[in-house]
């Protein structure tokens, strides 16, 4: 973060996307002349979409939610078709690693977990489950592989959901 113009402004890179936020169009705009100075570039205007992130710009919020992403993860799981839950996981589930259950894939384990971990960037509501399944990543089991079809049918059911910030001068959690 650097100050350009009256205003701080973010620069985000990424392999050779960027990404530059700031409170005024003007200098934003003033940034984006001054590399295009020195730099070949091209501008794709108000950021929809990146890195699987899904980028709302309405008058009153932001909202950042990853549907696109979560729907190609429950098909590469091989779920579409499952009915959705309410909860994430089971309550009281109680899973170890010294399972007695039968061995599942583990390259598919480890994908779709991995695949979780990317989701719980704006989806902190599955957090907790993502973490708990993680912990089997090693030696997946039936019954670990049974903890990640209820978490994936718990975001089948809430696939739209995402994180919301207002625009507001008061930052509030």
């Amino acid at each position: 973060m650097w100050r350009w113009g009256k205003e701080e402004l973010v620069v985000s890179m990424y392999v050779d996307d960027l990404i530059v936020i700031g409170a005024r169009g003007e200098d934003i705009d003033s940034f984006k002349h001054k590399m295009a100075a020195h730099f070949r570039m091209s501008d794709l205007g108000m950021l929809s979409y990146y890195l699987g992130i899904k980028v709302i710009q309405g008058k009153e919020a932001l909202m950042l939610g990853q549907s696109t992403y979560a729907s190609k993860l429950l098909k590469r799981s091989g779920i579409v078709e499952c009915k959705s839950c309410v909860t994430s996981m089971e309550e009281r589930l109680k899973l170890m690693k010294a399972s007695t259950t039968a061995k599942v894939d583990a390259i598919l384990y480890q994908s779709i977990v991995g695949g979780l971990h990317y989701l719980v960037h704006m989806r902190p509501d599955i957090a907790f489950a993502m973490g708990y399944v993680s912990r089997f990543i090693e030696d997946p089991r039936e019954d670990h592989w049974a903890a990640v079809k209820r978490l994936l049918r718990y975001v089948k059911g809430t696939v739209d959901q995402g994180i919301v910030f207002p625009k507001t001068s008061k930052s509030r959690l």
